[in-house]
């Protein structure tokens, strides 16, 4: 350890006071939970590069500067508007072919570790596909900020380095990921410059094939000879027959606006559910004209958040599986039905199930011509599985524990299949008389089972109370789990906690607004330009030009 690094370590990074920190303004804008990511995005759109081009060049940054929660092994979604064309993409994998149903027969959940829960990395795919459908500039252009930063090393986050050394205890057996995640035995300590040489290797044969060498080249045989070698059953035919997928994105009522939502396989319909619930509650005053501190608003709205979880435990997998569609699930009918289970006085429980754990990525991207991008990239439980691949640095996630392994049930795991997914990138767009699509707010709060949770709370504050985009990322946050559990950060009035416990939620107050309510990221659209906001509770920042 030299002399600069050891006085890094007598540094006290604790942030005791209230920092009140502004939205910031500009025509153009990138926000995400890493500063130097963020700024490689800006880069783009300098260069005259679409929000695409942004977020493609974030997104590799990411998994560089913050591999505690993403990394070039993982899945991502997608939300987007350019030039009026709403999009929705879908870069999560499938579990492998070879890999039977049969080979859980002992185990009563699905395991979390191991090549058992990896199925086929999408994220790469959905840089490729976003890029080459609303790109600008030359793919190989996006990724040279990542691999300049894994080359030539980058000062670690306080945060992330808080992530890393919470994740060393768990994935230090890992040999690979210690060589490569842990060079010196431990986790790196906050302003401690770190290098990745194996992802600066891997990210350029990404850049040089254009994701082809990822798929059906040099580093999908490294993956593939690895899992032959220790237990897997990832094959070249999985890799090959990846493809990220367009989809249309959902659609429903949220205030003046539309919220989209990726379809299923993700859980962004629960946030769309709980919407529609509280839409159709029959309360005076209505939901949206309460203010989002009181116990009335939050008693609605964690109600409504865990009959939506229910839904989504019970029905959620991959498409192929489900029996019963999203537009059910969204119809009034079956939303009035939900609403009226709902008792303003008692809280209940649901029998909403225990929630999905998780550690994500997201970041919204933005350019001067209005064009908007909300995504999502994940390895799930921070770096996933612990099997990183030789020599690349590519560490495989672990999204196939998302899969039950319920007889029966529409999320059961099966070959071929995709699980049941936790990340959700955010949008509201506005749609004029005529049904044109405008441009609105891309957003996201990332965290497992808080995203939709995060996402109803932050767009109802900027919706129902034209909240700024910092504030109502900034605000104290709620969460629901399982039973009739409810956790609240400070910043709500005692008379509020009291209130929410007398009604029979089981409530707990954290000591301090932190990751576990998860981390936002938010663009908002207006008038020549755009607002923009990154969550205190991470390293990040919104940038603008």
């Amino acid at each position: 350890m030299d002399a600069h690094t050891a006085a890094s370590t007598h540094i006290d990074w604790e942030l005791p006071y209230d920092a009140r920190r502004p939205a910031v303004c500009g025509s153009m804008a990138v926000a995400t939970s890493q500063p130097l990511a963020a700024q490689a995005g800006l880069e783009m759109l300098r260069r005259g590069g679409t929000a695409a081009d942004a977020a493609v060049a974030t997104a590799a940054a990411m998994t560089v500067l913050e591999p505690t929660t993403n990394g070039i092994g993982g899945d991502a979604f997608a939300l987007g508007i350019f030039q009026g064309e709403v999009i929705g993409l879908n870069a999560s994998g499938c579990a492998p072919s070879a890999q039977l149903r049969s080979a859980f027969a002992d185990e009563v959940a699905m395991p979390r570790r191991g090549w058992g829960p990896v199925t086929v990395p999408g994220a790469v795919s959905g840089w490729v596909a976003l890029w080459k459908r609303h790109g600008r500039l030359a793919f190989a252009d996006l990724l040279q900020p990542a691999i300049a930063y894994a080359r030539d090393g980058f000062l670690v986050a306080p945060r992330t380095a808080q992530l890393w050394a919470r994740a060393y205890p768990r994935l230090a057996e890992f040999a690979e990921w210690k060589r490569v995640f842990a060079p010196n035995g431990r986790a790196p300590f906050a302003a401690e410059l770190f290098r990745m040489p194996d992802h600066a290797r891997t990210l350029e044969l990404i850049a040089q094939s254009e994701g082809e060498a990822f798929y059906r080249g040099a580093l999908a045989q490294q993956i593939v000879d690895h899992a032959a070698h220790s237990g897997g059953f990832m094959s070249m035919s999985d890799l090959a027959k990846h493809n990220a997928q367009w989809v249309t994105p959902l659609e429903s009522p949220f205030g003046s606006s539309t919220m989209l939502q990726i379809p299923p396989n993700g859980q962004g319909i629960a946030a769309s559910i709980a919407r529609g619930i509280l839409e159709e509650s029959a309360v005076n005053p209505r939901y949206c004209e309460l203010s989002p501190d009181c116990a009335d608003s939050i008693h609605l709205a964690a109600e409504a958040m865990k009959l939506a979880f229910r839904t989504v435990h019970r029905e959620v997998g991959d498409p192929s599986a489900m029996r019963v569609s999203s537009a059910d699930m969204l119809s009034r009918e079956t939303l009035r039905g939900l609403a009226k289970e709902i008792d303003p006085a008692k809280a209940q429980d649901f029998n909403h199930g225990p929630p999905k754990s998780g550690g994500t990525i997201l970041l919204c991207a933005a350019d001067r011509e209005g064009n908007m991008v909300s995504l999502i990239q994940s390895n799930y439980e921070g770096w996933g599985s612990g099997i990183v691949i030789p020599n690349t640095g590519i560490a495989m996630q672990n999204r196939g524990a998302c899969f039950t392994l319920e007889a029966g049930h529409v999320n059961e795991y099966a070959p071929d299949k995709r699980p049941y997914h936790t990340i959700i990138p955010g949008m509201l767009i506005k749609r004029t008389a005529t049904g044109a699509a405008q441009p609105h707010i891309a957003f996201g709060v990332m965290g497992g089972y808080m995203q939709p949770q995060g996402q109803l709370q932050v767009a109802s504050r900027i919706e129902d109370h034209s909240a700024n985009p910092q504030a109502a990322l900034d605000a104290p946050r709620w969460q629901v789990s399982e039973g009739l559990a409810l956790a609240m950060e400070p910043g709500f009035s005692q008379a509020c906690i009291d209130e929410l416990k007398r009604r029979g939620h089981r409530v707990t107050v954290a000591s301090e607004k932190s990751i576990t309510f998860g981390r936002g990221q938010c663009i908002e659209r207006v008038e020549n330009g755009y607002i923009a906001a990154s969550d205190m509770r991470g390293d990040g920042q919104a940038v603008v030009a």
